[in-house]
């Protein structure tokens, strides 16, 4: 019998007997106040067990939460793949329509939301009539309980190939795309990344500046902690600069995850004068989009600390290239993480040599299952295991991998896709703009942005003007998608079939 095909449960793989054995008494999650064992843990699972199963919740269906991160959001996500079901987290900074679009996109039967969360429900009748809708306020506690310690709820068999998650991606289009994994895929993260790369342990205390509703961060708060008996530290609000530094001197992380703009932010934070005190922390960790030098330069100076940037993806879970400690080297995305294969290849799919230009494919049993209801999209993204990650990169004699750039249009900022047509769409709304086009730059500090060029019908062109349309755009997009800088043209580059020529703005503003 092949081995996928023998049972496996991804909660059993954090929480069953013979683990809590050896964790059960130790501090799984700090939440504030709060401090969960792993005991305790599996306790709360069991009950939200019981509790989507009393709300009819059965094999494959599709579970989604609208919360922050919390313990709740931990104990529901274990529990949901834990009877068969399909989680299905969903970003909390994403507006209503696109909320509406994944919960119709993924036929969710049940909505675990936060009360507060609330104005982000405008489903249409059709989602409304499908979806039951679970409110619960995370920071008192205020859900339906059951004391179902000890029952254990009969469940289906599953098997490491039996689908557990979706994962929502703008990707390279801009319309939101479920990424669905697997049970196995959790397991290999850990053992691959975690384990190998960063050594967690259960004297580890762990904290991610980025959500667990990405991949990136339900692998640093989730899957990794959880794995190695460490302790997650949990903070359901945005924090400051000045917010984020007083937590890692009160609660003492020994690994911090982050995106290179929060490693700026906390850098021009004590540059002007803020106390940052890292002394607890004996890694730190990247990734989200390609770390500049200058930031792991100014880092190291600052505070005596490198950082490890890696690059993962959605469709690969987590980071499978990545720098490690005491081998890393600036403005590289690192080596290969054992497990898994990476090559570079050209647009006629001929592998390229050392420090030649090449689309980056990966191969690891992270990887995808697939797109949801997306079949034409996962047959072009994954052939013969080989997933296309749609970045450029060069490789060095060393084996190190260099990012280059986005083989198509869309670009993160921040660690989140953006895609030029959807802000470009908002931007022509604009009364006094017939034309735009966006595309990626960089900032003063070497990070990236949006840079908006527009063709105005009407109006002065003045500061004024560029200041009203931010603030326009800002009023219907996510803040990271807002253009930080608008530029005004006569007219739009073309080619002759009418389409926008980017890759000419590209080049004519390549400075910031």
């Amino acid at each position: 019998m092949p081995a996928d095909s023998f049972p496996f449960n991804l909660a059993d793989f954090f929480l069953d007997d013979q683990r809590l054995v050896q964790v059960g008494d130790l501090c799984a999650i700090e939440f504030g106040e709060r401090r969960i064992t792993f005991d305790e843990l599996r306790i709360e699972v069991r009950n939200w067990e019981c509790e989507l199963l009393n709300r009819g919740v059965a094999e494959t269906d599709r579970v989604a939460l609208l919360l922050y991160d919390s313990p709740e959001f931990i104990a529901a996500f274990l529990a949901t793949v834990s009877i068969g079901a399909v989680c299905v987290p969903i970003n909390t900074f994403l507006l209503a329509h696109d909320v509406e679009f994944i919960l119709s996109d993924s036929g969710a039967g049940l909505l675990i939301i936060e009360s507060e969360l609330e104005d982000k429900l405008l489903m249409s009748d059709e989602t409304l009539n499908r979806t039951v809708i679970l409110k619960v306020d995370t920071r008192s506690r205020a859900y339906i309980k059951r004391d179902v310690a000890d029952t254990r709820p009969v469940r289906p068999v599953t098997t490491r190939e039996t689908p557990a998650f979706l994962l929502y991606t703008s990707g390279s289009t801009g319309t939101p795309k479920g990424v669905l994994h697997c049970h196995g895929s959790i397991p290999f993260t850990v053992e691959a990344y975690a384990a190998n790369v960063l050594g967690l342990t259960s004297g580890d205390r762990v904290f991610s500046s980025s959500r667990m509703f990405f991949a990136y961060g339900l692998g640093n708060s989730v899957s990794f902690p959880l794995a190695a008996g460490a302790t997650v530290l949990l903070e359901p609000e945005r924090m400051s600069a000045e917010r984020l530094a007083k937590f890692l001197e009160d609660r003492k992380p020994t690994v911090f995850f982050g995106v290179p703009a929060v490693y700026l932010s906390l850098l021009e934070y004590r540059l002007n004068g803020g106390r940052v005190d890292l002394s607890s922390v004996r890694l730190f960790v990247s990734a989200g989009e390609a770390l500049p030098s200058k930031i792991f330069e100014d880092w190291q100076r600052a505070f005596g600390y490198r950082i490890l940037d890696g690059i993962g993806s959605t469709e690969m879970l987590h980071i499978f290239i990545s720098n490690r400690e005491g081998n890393t080297r600036e403005g590289s995305s690192g080596t290969i993480v054992e497990g898994y294969a990476a090559r570079l290849l050209d647009e006629s799919g001929v592998e390229v040599q050392s420090e030649e230009l090449g689309n980056l494919w990966v191969r690891g049993e992270s990887a995808t299952s697939g797109y949801w209801n997306l079949p034409e999209l996962t047959e072009q993204t994954i052939k013969d295991g080989w997933v296309r990650t749609g970045d450029v990169y060069r490789r060095d004699e060393d084996g190190f991998f260099f990012h280059v750039g986005r083989s198509d249009d869309c670009f993160k900022v921040k660690g989140l896709w953006v895609s030029p047509i959807e802000v470009e769409s908002v931007l022509i709304l604009h009364k006094a703009i017939s034309e735009a086009a966006v595309i990626s730059s960089v900032d003063e500090s070497g990070l990236a942005t949006a840079r908006a060029f527009v063709v105005i019908r009407q109006g002065e062109r003045s500061d004024a003007l560029k200041e009203e349309i931010r603030d326009f755009a800002g009023s219907r997009l996510p803040q990271y998608k807002v253009p930080s800088r608008i530029e005004f043209i006569e007219e739009m580059p073309r080619t002759s079939t009418g389409k926008v020529q980017r890759y000419k703005l590209r080049a004519d503003n390549a400075q910031p």
